[in-house]
């Protein structure tokens, strides 16, 4: 260390997957449910309705979540030394991401038309607040909210101008390399330049990293 310093690395996936926030759960013949959302795959067949064996966790199962990415989760089996991506029931009709605040937010505005606050209608509000968002003030709002199993046009053709006038102005073409530069013409060589002597060439030691350790600065 006193000698090299230290080489700085990048975080691995499970270093990331340690560093989410973490939340005890049972993994139940349907799968594992958060926040009225439902998590599920094949590879949690093995441990559906099986106790992890943890007590003092009340044999529940580690689960890594992120907050501003719902659709997620992650189980660790400590059996197999393993990491299980779980993800959510309706993670292939949400194709914007969002996370617990956008769906907090809905979950309140459900409740207080007093419609039902199941999975699916908070997904397709929270998809409905993101689609208006994204649309932003200049463009009309549809006069009667599009529901997502029949019409993703608007959704789509917002996308599609979005992508195509960026807010962002972009980088114009590369500049064009100078052309090498030429030698500068001193004129014809002389005598004076022929009898000049070469200078000699003296070659550069290899670096030994262990050498170099062995030494005290």
């Amino acid at each position: 260390m006193e000698t090299a310093g230290y080489l700085p690395l990048a975080l691995s996936a499970e270093d990331y997957l340690e560093l989410l926030p973490a939340r005890w759960q049972a993994v139940n013949s349907y799968g594992i449910k958060v926040n009225h959302r439902i998590y599920d795959c094949d590879e949690l067949n093995g441990l559906r309705r099986v106790k992890s064996g943890i007590a003092e966790r009340k044999n529940r199962w580690e689960v890594r979540h992120d907050p501003y990415g719902i659709r997620l989760l992650w189980l660790r089996d400590h059996h197999e030394g393993r990491w299980i991506t779980v993800p959510w029931r309706l993670l292939s009709t949400t194709v914007t991401p969002f996370g617990e605040l956008a769906r907090d937010h809905e979950v309140r505005n459900l409740r207080e038309r007093g419609g039902p606050v199941t999975e699916d209608a908070v997904a397709e509000a929270v998809g409905d607040l993101l689609e208006r968002a994204g649309t932003g003030p200049e463009e009309a709002a549809p006069a009667k909210p599009v529901r997502r199993g029949r019409s993703r046009g608007p959704k789509v053709a917002a996308r599609t101008r979005a992508t195509a006038q960026p807010a962002w102005p972009r980088p114009g073409p590369p500049p064009q390399p100078l052309p090498p530069p030429q030698a500068a013409d001193d004129g014809p060589e002389t005598d004076e330049d022929a009898d000049e002597p070469i200078a000699d060439v003296v070659p550069l030691k290899v670096f030994d990293a262990r050498e170099e350790a062995k030494k005290w600065w």
